[in-house]
């Protein structure tokens, strides 16, 4: 899990270094494309091992619960700069309202921050409870938008 977790922080890091402008941060739309998946993947594996302890599906550890969140959030602000133009074609779920209704879908990305802030700051309490609504309110805006920009 350490090494996990520095490692996210690394590459998060370093790639956030790199964020703007994000046209000259990919060679090709299909690296774009594979920064933004290996992003979301990274945030819902640390947010998944909250959400499996806020679910009773995983054994409650406080610490671990914090580490978390923080990786989650921090990664979760990596994916968006890689939605640029020519990113909606090749494998990707990425639905054509992501560029049509690009306010919207920036607002999501927006308010999954917050309540990723939110989680952050409730998982560092340590309290399960603060932790099990901050989950289901970060959870909440992910599901918004997959529900509305992701094809199944």
């Amino acid at each position: 899990m350490k090494k996990i977790t520095a490692r996210a922080l690394a590459i998060g890091a370093l790639a956030a270094t790199f964020v703007a402008p994000a046209s000259a941060q990919f060679a090709k739309p299909a690296d774009a494309v594979e920064y933004r998946q290996g992003a979301f993947t990274v945030m819902q594996h640390h947010f998944g091992q909250v959400a499996g302890m806020a679910a009773g599906k995983i054994p409650f550890d406080a610490k671990v619960a914090a580490e978390s969140a923080v990786v989650a959030e921090y990664v979760g602000k990596l994916p968006f700069a890689a939605f640029g133009p020519g990113t909606n074609k090749g494998d990707t779920k990425a639905k054509a309202s992501i560029w049509t209704n690009k306010a919207k879908f920036d607002d999501y990305a927006s308010n999954m921050q917050v309540e990723m802030t939110k989680l952050t700051a409730a998982a560092n309490t340590g309290n399960l409870d603060a932790i099990k609504v901050a989950v289901n309110a970060a959870g909440g805006t992910c599901k918004s938008c997959h529900d509305d920009f992701k094809s199944k």
